[in-house]
């Protein structure tokens, strides 16, 4: 029983290190998962719509999507700023 406890310690810190590394990679690929759900919302309003485009679009709907593109990119970087403020333990 003895053995078995000790074993338990030595596996706990390589556990630990394996489970930062793997909460390390979920929070990148979340990071570059709202990455590309964001710039696809903008390209397809802006491009595919013609919401950006002067010769498609009309001063106010490109001032509004311009003013939508700037809040949401301020947005955008605040939330990846929350999520990645936390310093990890060095493994």
């Amino acid at each position: 029983m003895e053995q078995e406890d000790s074993h338990m310690e030595q596996e706990d810190p390589r556990r630990n290190s394996d489970l930062q590394v793997m909460m390390f990679l979920i929070k990148i690929m979340r990071t570059v998962f709202y990455g590309m759900f964001w710039l696809m919302i903008n390209i397809f309003f802006g491009l595919y719509l013609g919401f950006g485009v002067p010769e498609e679009s009309t001063p106010l709907r490109m001032g509004g999507f311009y003013t939508w593109l700037v809040l949401s990119s301020a947005g955008f970087v605040y939330m990846l700023w929350r999520m990645w403020r936390r310093k990890m333990p060095p493994p």
